[in-house]
């Protein structure tokens, strides 16, 4: 029997960048995306910008302090894709079902997202190395 859905739909698509106004001239000008929001999450040293890509966001992500662990990711793959995110009903209820799941939450507690919103990793090495995210409903 297939367990209930996890996720209700994809939120946003996250492409790592080293600065997210250089990246803006090619996302937001050339492309047309609309920008939703730009927020900087004190508590992640993060950047997060969302565009608006008709069904999805996209989200720019860009680290804030040369010790963050995506300066590691830049520097090793360049800017580029990061990760997956999918709404959830709510996150910390799904960050408790994933060892039912056999799937293993990078924390064990949501971090902050953008617009008051909550959000958890889910370990890429249980997820056959694609990095997926999960956050609640606007």
């Amino acid at each position: 029997m297939t367990p209930d859905p996890l996720f209700r739909q994809l939120d946003h698509i996250a492409i790592v960048v080293r600065d997210t106004d250089q990246a803006l001239t090619f996302y937001r000008d050339t492309l047309g995306l609309p920008v939703v929001c730009s927020e900087v999450i004190p508590t992640g040293n993060v950047r997060l910008t969302h565009l608006d890509m008709g069904n999805v966001h996209l989200q720019l992500v860009q680290p804030l302090t040369a010790d963050h662990p995506l300066q590691s990711h830049l520097d090793q793959h360049g800017e580029g894709l990061h990760h997956l995110c999918f709404q959830t009903d709510d996150v910390a209820e799904s960050v408790a079902q994933l060892p039912e799941r056999g799937l293993s939450p990078k924390s064990p507690t949501p971090h902050d997202a953008p617009r008051g919103r909550k959000a958890a990793f889910i370990d890429p090495e249980s997820t056959r190395g694609v990095i997926w995210e999960m956050t609640g409903p606007m």
